[in-house]
């Protein structure tokens, strides 16, 4: 057989290649990632879920019992011995009797047909809560989400605090050299500082942790979040796909699936028998057909067809009292919400602006080095700008974890779920 030419490599051409893929590599590893937004993270929670195998197989699970209850009765096929052993006159095995025939029960009243309702009805039963529990997998992820970016501004904030408090001890200290300020004014200002530095720490910590939590739920080491979509909320269009109903309506077809499966099983199923009979004595054989059915149907189901007409009722009852009690959470969500943003609106265009004017013109003065502003006059101005800043992240993440749970009462991010229960 002869070997196919290959055109040897050069050691020189060999150490190009394992350079530039080396090359390569540390540039691909050096690029820093796109930092994630909203969506990417839950696109990235529904790829990373763990429960998704478990919603699968409970699927699977319904799918094979809609398979079997398909199938109806089986017919069987059995054996009689009579007069093999006996006293007197039946002593002799040549008097033995045998039978064998053939059994089959006969389905009446379209069991199997309401059989097989009922089992669809749980497949698509079992899709819908595999759907609500991915959504509530979702949520959580969105609530991680906000904690991270709340966490993540109140540590930008500590930390400005931090640089601001320094630099005023810097300044109170020149001060309190020239004898423009009292003694005591410096220890304040170092008081201050550390108090700063201890806020910083713990807001620091926060962060961190909150940022775990959140990349745990991805899978992934460390995460980096666009905060575009935190600091800039905007109401989003409606988008109502209610999911929770849905499952209401599944549990009141399946309801109502098992009230026809009951009466239907109150018709009594004849069984028919045919066969062949061998009598020893003689060596004669002959054939045979019996039948049985039943008798009392209607009376024996009487109980388990009113039970099953009260699950339907208490199921269409549900229905109306979810759906009162969803619609009063999400218009109350949707109201604190608007309210949330026009509090934004109202603080961005004169509280915050204000403190912030009010900051620089006491930090004018005292950098001036004048004695009209002392150290707590600026500490004041300062806190007063911060505090704004503290509540508006408050608002933002009040905002947003509502926004979290209206995102899962309306289902908004049910178009993520892309797993085997959805099909």
């Amino acid at each position: 057989m002869p070997i196919p030419y290959r055109a040897a490599r050069s050691p020189r051409s060999t150490a190009i290649a394992i350079f530039g893929g080396f090359l390569l590599l540390c540039l691909t590893a050096s690029a820093p990632a796109e930092p994630l937004k909203l969506n990417d993270v839950l696109l990235r929670a529904a790829g990373a879920d763990m429960t998704a195998p478990v919603r699968t197989a409970a699927v699977g699970a319904a799918e094979a019992a809609l398979r079997q209850a398909r199938i109806g009765p089986q017919p069987t096929i059995g054996v009689d011995l009579e007069d093999f052993a006996g006293s007197g006159p039946y002593s002799p095995a040549r008097r033995a009797q045998s039978t064998f025939y053939y059994e089959q029960r006969w389905e009446r009243g379209g069991k199997r047909d309401a059989r097989t309702a009922v089992a669809r009805s749980e497949v698509g039963l079992t899709r819908q809560r595999a759907m609500l529990r991915a959504l509530d997998m979702l949520s959580e992820v969105q609530i991680a989400w906000v904690e991270a970016q709340a966490a993540e501004a109140m540590a930008r904030i500590a930390d400005e605090r931090l640089q601001l408090a320094r630099r005023l001890e810097a300044e109170t200290g020149r001060r309190v050299s020239r004898a423009l300020d009292p003694l005591f004014s410096a220890e304040r200002a170092r008081a201050a500082t550390a108090l700063a530095r201890v806020d910083h720490e713990r807001a620091t910590a926060a962060s961190r942790a909150a940022h775990a939590v959140l990349a745990a739920y991805l899978q992934i080491a460390a995460v980096d979040l666009d905060a575009a979509d935190f600091v800039a909320p905007a109401l989003a269009a409606p988008v109502d796909r209610a999911p929770d109903l849905a499952l209401l309506e599944a549990e009141k077809d399946a309801a109502g699936q098992k009230v026809d499966l009951e009466k239907a099983q109150a018709r009594t199923d004849p069984t028919v028998r045919a066969g062949v009979r061998h009598f020893g004595q003689g060596n004669d054989v002959a054939v045979i057909v019996g039948g049985s059915i039943p008798l009392g149907g209607q009376r024996a189901s009487r109980g388990n067809i009113e039970r099953a007409e009260a699950e339907r009722r208490a199921a269409e009852a549900e229905i109306a009292v979810a759906t009162a009690k969803r619609q009063r959470e999400i218009d109350r969500l949707t109201a604190d919400r608007a309210a949330i943003l026009r509090q934004i609106a109202g603080a961005d265009a004169e509280v915050t602006p204000r403190a912030e004017r009010a900051v620089r013109l006491v930090r004018d003065g005292f950098n001036r080095g004048g004695t009209a502003f002392t150290f707590l006059e600026v500490a004041e101005a300062q806190r007063a700008v911060i505090d704004a800043r503290l509540r508006r992240i408050d608002l933002l993440r009040s905002y947003h974890l509502d926004g979290a749970r209206l995102d899962r009462l309306t289902g908004r991010h049910l178009p993520l779920i892309t797993s085997e229960e959805t099909r």
